[in-house]
């Protein structure tokens, strides 16, 4: 039986893809064009449209689908956009699960560490409560709407995720050109803390969590030792044996460049513990941040 993967082109559709096949598994990813070959099938769910004799009978789904949070300015309409790439998407997709008379065993659907908000020092773990701002209540809706596969008695997983390190992509990817120039430096007071995974680690929970029949609602997906933005981007230039600036880049000279996205994606504190992937026994490749940027370096 095949595992179906929306969002497959992204970084960690991309990095998840590679490692189900490379251990047997079959893999069909829902692409919005015309499907090259047989392991991809069409949806749009924009239209509401999806190819239903795929995921009849499917093993499990992994929903990643959704427009990048920090590629563009927030201006009002790519903020539907976030909106509508997410719940939207999210809403088709489980109405079409809902619908099938074989639906999956699991379905794992993407969240962030942005739905508790600005936590400050605290550490949190899932039985935190939701938070305040744009991102936050786009994680409550993204969520509710993927809970709906319950009623069909689909396990049901959302998996709020930190800062997944790769150098192809991420927070990672963008800002290491700057850091190998000398030019990184802590992000307003510095003080906030980051909840980053390693690449390696998120595909390993994945895979933990796919095979896991016990979890189910919503999982960590950060590594156990937060840092602050400060350690963060120290970790990175100590990594690349590069010098940084001297003060960190303003708070309020962040805003003016990045808009809703500074406030929101950069500022603010998640120190997230990820409390149900060690209770269910996944033992994590990089539990510290240097080693973690060794390996990805």
């Amino acid at each position: 039986m095949a595992i179906i993967v929306t969002g497959a082109s992204g970084l960690l559709g991309t990095s998840l893809v590679a490692a189900l096949r490379a251990e047997g598994q079959e893999v069909v990813r829902l692409v919005r064009r015309e499907p090259r070959s047989p392991d991809e099938a069409y949806w749009q769910p924009a239209e509401q449209e999806v190819d239903l004799a795929a995921l009849d009978g499917a093993e499990a789904i992994v929903h990643l689908a959704g427009a990048s949070i920090g590629d563009k300015r927030w201006t009002a309409a790519y903020k539907r956009e976030l909106v509508d790439s997410r719940v939207r998407s999210t809403r088709v997709l489980v109405d079409a699960l809902r619908a099938l008379s074989r639906p999956p065993e699991v379905l794992l659907s993407a969240s962030g560490v942005d739905f508790y908000g600005d936590t400050g020092d605290r550490e949190i773990d899932e039985s935190e409560n939701r938070g305040t701002g744009f991102l936050a209540d786009l994680c409550v809706q993204w969520e509710a709407e993927a809970r709906r596969a319950g009623e069909a008695g689909i396990r049901t997983v959302q998996m709020r995720s930190g800062l997944a390190l790769s150098r192809r992509g991420g927070v990672l990817g963008r800002v290491l050109p700057i850091f190998k120039m000398g030019l990184g430096a802590p992000l307003g007071s510095g003080k906030q803390y980051w909840s980053w995974i390693s690449l390696h680690d998120w595909v390993g929970a994945a895979r933990h969590v796919l095979k896991n029949r016990d979890v189910a609602g919503p999982v960590n997906f950060t590594s156990p030792s937060p840092v602050t933005n400060a350690e963060f981007t120290r970790a990175i230039a100590k990594a690349l044996g590069r010098s940084m600036m001297p003060m960190p880049a303003p708070a309020f000279a962040l805003s003016l460049g990045l808009g809703e996205f500074a406030r929101e994606g950069l500022l603010p504190s998640h120190r997230v513990l990820p409390r149900t992937l060690l209770d269910s026994g996944y033992g994590f490749a990089h539990t510290s941040l240097g080693e973690a940027l060794s390996a990805v370096l």
